[in-house]
């Protein structure tokens, strides 16, 4: 499936992200991301993004260079003529690669890989949750006589949304309901694999999700595409609840008592060493792992999560904490900044399609911004020093917590940075030639 964390670094077939690179045998989905963008018909995701980007630095390079050629013509600056010729080709340069880029975008970024190989550029979403269903049963098959690791992660309900012919039109709930659908018809089939060979008593299942619903994605007919988090506040790209609190469905016959309820602050760090142990191998010892395993929690042994405090970050900032206590059913949290919600009642960044984490889109908060979440799960009213005793008290505790976590953290290179995010034409993969479009 949709594995989204980059392919090469030095040239176009070095692979150096790819998953064949970071211990996985073998890889069938999409090394970059789903976007509407892929998808005819359905928009894009970077259009207000250009228009606010990029709109106003072409202003000022077009209006700079005209003003100069009128101050040269009329003789009150000298410019060399050659200077000012670099300076348009320059211009015009960067301005066709960014529009060829985005004419584009569909055929360079939205294509199917089998291991290393391009199997469909563009990729077509007609049966694709069928086609990775299909590759998730049959790698189960192969390996029904040794243990295996499986992760199969769905394009759903990720937008552009998609539904195959059996689903779509079938969901009160439109095409996002019928996406859902059909990623449930999917994980029935990985089970029923695993009950026919005999494995589901041998096999820890776990469903979850990377975010919350993404509240701003809505179509361009108005329907919502982006899911629900319902009493929960904001959603993907914040640390509000509901960008942050995901299902956590999890099934192993046998060893996880059915019908088990867990309200403990847990995170998706924790599959890391979960697996880890399972498999009876050695974590790495030359760095802090974030996760705990989750069996002894998961099992009944332990009935806390070892998670005293968990860091939230929006992009390389941190964002948010949560504190649980162990003598204590409170659950604090502390924000040092919240997004800027546009527009500014309602519950996400619908102008900019999503929250941002810097500048003028946020809103800096000293002292932070607290929470009792056992008590206000939506997060609705900040504790105060009148509405909570304690309060500079608990902040002491957290900010001391922060500056333990921060100690412990080693710089790393920026991968958003501008250099590692911006498009590099040497790097792009393509099934056939940029001159046909890399079509096949």
């Amino acid at each position: 499936g949709k594995w989204h964390l980059g392919m090469n670094c030095e040239s176009s077939n070095d692979f150096c992200h790819h998953p064949l690179s970071h211990g996985f045998d073998y890889f069938y989905g999409l090394t970059v991301t789903n976007l509407r963008d892929c998808k005819p018909g359905q928009g894009s995701v970077f259009l207000k993004a250009i228009q606010k980007s990029l709109v106003i630095p072409i202003q000022i390079a077009g209006i700079t260079l005209v003003s100069l050629a009128i101050m040269q013509y009329i003789g009150l600056l000298k410019v060399p003529f050659q200077a000012l010729g670099y300076c348009l080709l320059i211009t015009a340069i960067l301005l066709a690669v960014l529009i060829f880029f985005f004419y584009h975008f569909r055929h360079l970024n939205c294509f199917l890989m089998r291991d290393h190989q391009i199997i469909q550029q563009p990729l077509s979403y007609e049966n694709l949750t069928q086609r990775l269903t299909k590759e998730a049963v049959q790698f189960i098959r192969r390996n029904t006589d040794a243990p295996f690791l499986l992760v199969l992660s769905y394009l759903h309900v990720h937008t552009a949304l998609h539904a195959s012919g059996n689903f779509r039109g079938k969901s009160k709930h439109g095409l996002y309901g019928d996406a859902v659908e059909e990623m449930d018809w999917s994980v029935g089939q990985v089970l029923h694999v695993l009950e026919k060979h005999n494995l589901s008593d041998k096999t820890l299942v776990y469903f979850t999700s990377d975010q919350g619903a993404h509240v701003e994605e809505i179509s361009s007919f108005g329907e919502v595409h982006g899911g629900y988090n319902g009493i929960y506040k904001g959603g993907k790209s914040t640390n509000w609840e509901g960008g942050i609190r995901v299902p956590g469905l999890i099934c192993w016959p046998g060893v996880i008592q059915a019908g088990t309820y867990i309200d403990e602050p847990t995170s998706n760090m924790d599959i890391f060493p979960t697996i880890a142990n399972l498999a009876e191998a050695q974590l790495p010892s030359d760095r802090i792992i974030d996760g705990h395993d989750l069996m002894p929690l998961l099992q009944g042994k332990v009935t806390r999560s070892k998670h005293e405090f968990l860091f939230h970050y929006c992009n390389a900032y941190l964002n948010a904490v949560r504190w649980h206590p162990g003598n204590s059913e409170s659950v604090w949290k502390v924000f040092f900044f919240t997004p800027n919600f546009s527009p500014e009642d309602s519950n996400g960044c619908y102008n900019s399609h999503v929250c941002f984490c810097h500048g003028r889109f946020i809103t800096r908060h000293d002292p932070p911004l607290l929470f009792d979440l056992s008590r206000d799960p939506e997060e609705r009213v900040p504790l105060t020093p009148e509405t909570e005793s304690r309060f500079y008290e608990i902040l002491k505790v957290i900010h001391l917590a922060v500056d333990n976590h921060t100690r412990s953290l080693h710089a790393v290179p920026d991968q958003l940075s501008w250099d590692n995010l911006i498009w590099k034409p040497w790097l792009q993969l393509c099934c056939s030639s940029l001159f046909q479009s890399c079509y096949c």
